[in-house]
């Protein structure tokens, strides 16, 4: 049996107060770390609105872009650097030093000049703010993971871990319960103006509070035993990834558990959100409240998920939470759409819309901070239209040249040849067509935002609970899967940028790349396609490639 150091636990055994300040304490600052993170993406409008209003159109859309994708790019190199630290230093250090860079990047973001006051600056230092964040959150996973992890008895590793496993979930409804609290509270009008800094600068009690209670921590015993010895590798990355041994299981890691689980978690939590106020039209508040209801059931199953994989087996659960979310996607968007919108999902099948085009004449209906006016050719002046009204339509291929005609049921409609009317004729034009069609929609049912007497909100919770509970399948056994596939020496680093990766980039990117696929096809189903092929993939890797690893000893 392996010398017990300060700190380190035997191997099977009723959880001691030890152990349950060492969840605490991990879960707590990574609690606190999510928070900050998502508080972008909740905010994303009014911090638009408030940073990128008066420039040109080129340097807004390049700094929006930026904005919403520097938290996620940088991941894996926040892995990289702090991992490498975690080998070094060790994990409880390594972590105190991320929690600080997130808590003081997000504090930051509370009281920076707006572009109103300091003009390209305040854009600037809010994307290199975003970049710290990406970074610190990068380095906080995996040592809160492994820290825990090393910590855990042999028989509840998944138990233990699946409690970090809740923190990205409980982070993003503790900043939507902020949200919601502070707007109630001042009223939308303050909170756009002043308000929405109140959440950013409330983490600074959160940091306070989550810094006090991880510094009464010791190191990781297995971390202190091989530091002792001094068998802890010397270079952490080289060693991970610059040999073929270690090296594959990080790539048998990313695609055969980590991707899948990626687009599974982003589908489930904030897909499903984009998707009822973009796509259903459902409002905003309502949207929050509902995903708030469906994240409050199925959270505790994170927990349930990781205690049975220390019975049956990390792999098979986390597979068939990849396999259950490509079989199921399709069939449980469309109950949605019928349970949150059933007016829309009536006339979508009663009077479907179609585009006859000549599609080489098309641009893709992708515009991020709208400002493409859309209005140099028929087709681009039928499909933006469609796209704005979160209208679902098919494409009818055209002879080459042919003007854009929009089909609603049986009447059809001849958009206008910006070649043949300029100026003001064409706006009027425009905006005829774009009455003509508006009036077929409405007469043939199609809903300018969704009724909410008509909407069945228990079926609406239901399924938006399933999508959560699949997240909790493939999410809650990740960290101890991926802590039991690598030896102490590189763990914290192994684990961390397969991890990131994944979640940083397959999951990070996902509503953008499903919301481009939606505009370039005008399907509102399409977008789909994408976390469902990742999942069939990570299925296959992982059927043939992973490993079984809830026996492991990890103290090697």
């Amino acid at each position: 049996m392996a010398t017990t150091y300060e700190g380190a636990l035997p191997k099977h055994h009723e959880a001691t107060g030890t152990e349950k300040r060492v969840i605490l304490a991990s879960s707590l600052g990574t609690v606190f770390e999510w928070y900050d993170f998502y508080l972008y993406g909740l905010l994303a409008t009014i911090i638009s609105a408030q940073f990128f209003s008066g420039v040109n159109e080129t340097t807004g859309f390049i700094f929006a872009l930026a904005a919403f994708a520097a938290g996620f790019a940088v991941r894996p190199f926040g892995a990289l650097v702090f991992g490498r630290l975690g080998d070094l230093v060790g994990r409880k250090y390594t972590f105190l030093v991320t929690m600080g860079l997130m808590g003081a990047s997000t504090f930051t973001v509370g009281v920076l000049p707006s572009y109103a006051s300091i003009g390209v600056a305040a854009p600037i230092m809010l994307v290199l703010l975003r970049l710290m964040q990406g970074l610190a959150l990068g380095g906080e996973y995996g040592g809160a993971a492994t820290y825990v992890a090393e910590h855990a008895p042999d028989n509840k590793r998944g138990l233990y871990t699946s409690f970090i496993q809740t923190t990205a979930t409980l982070g993003l409804f503790a900043a939507l319960l902020v949200v919601i609290g502070t707007r109630t509270a001042i009223g939308e009008d303050a909170f756009k103006e002043w308000g929405w800094r109140v959440p950013f600068l409330v983490s600074a009690i959160l940091l306070g509070v989550s810094m006090w209670i991880r510094m009464q921590l010791q190191e990781s015993p297995v971390f202190q035993k091989m530091k002792e010895e001094g068998t802890n590798s010397k270079a952490p990355i080289s060693e991970a990834f610059g040999n073929w041994k270690n090296g594959k299981w990080a790539l048998v890691a990313l695609l055969g558990a980590v991707a899948g689980q990626a687009v599974v978690w982003y589908t489930g939590q904030f897909y499903a959100l984009f998707f009822l106020e973009k796509m259903l039209l459902v409002d905003g508040a309502t949207t929050n409240i509902l995903i708030a209801v469906a994240l409050a059931i199925g959270t505790p199953f994170f927990v349930f998920f990781g205690w049975l994989s220390d019975r049956i087996g990390r792999k098979k659960i986390i597979l068939a939470g990849c396999a259950l979310a490509a079989v199921t996607y399709f069939p449980a968007f469309h109950l949605l759409a019928e349970a949150a919108n059933p007016a829309l999902a009536r006339a979508q099948v009663a009077a479907p819309v179609s585009v006859v085009v000549d599609n080489a004449e098309c641009s893709v209906q992708f515009d991020p901070i709208g400002k493409n006016k859309f209005d140099a050719r028929s087709c681009d002046i039928a499909k933006s239209f469609l796209a704005k009204s979160a209208v679902s339509y098919t494409n009818v291929d055209a002879a080459a040249g042919a003007i854009a005609v929009v089909r609603v049921g049986n009447a059809t409609f001849t958009a206008p040849d910006p070649a043949k009317v300029t100026g003001d004729q064409r706006k009027a034009a425009i905006d005829a067509f774009q009455g003509e069609v508006k009036a077929a929609l409405a007469a043939a049912g199609y809903p300018a935002k969704a009724d909410p007497e008509a909407m069945n909100t228990g079926l609406v919770v239901a399924v938006l609970t399933y999508l959560v509970l699949l997240v909790t399948m493939v999410y809650g056994p990740i960290a101890a899967l991926l802590v039991e596939l690598f030896p102490t020496r590189i763990r914290y680093t192994a684990m961390s940028l397969p991890y990131h990766i994944g979640n940083g980039w397959f999951g990070g990117f996902l509503p953008t790349t499903a919301f481009a696929m939606v505009a370039a096809t005008g399907d509102i189903y399409y977008g789909l396609w994408y976390p469902i092929g990742i999942c069939a993939l990570t299925v296959v890797v992982g059927l043939v490639f992973l490993p079984e690893t809830h026996r492991r000893n990890i103290d090697a």
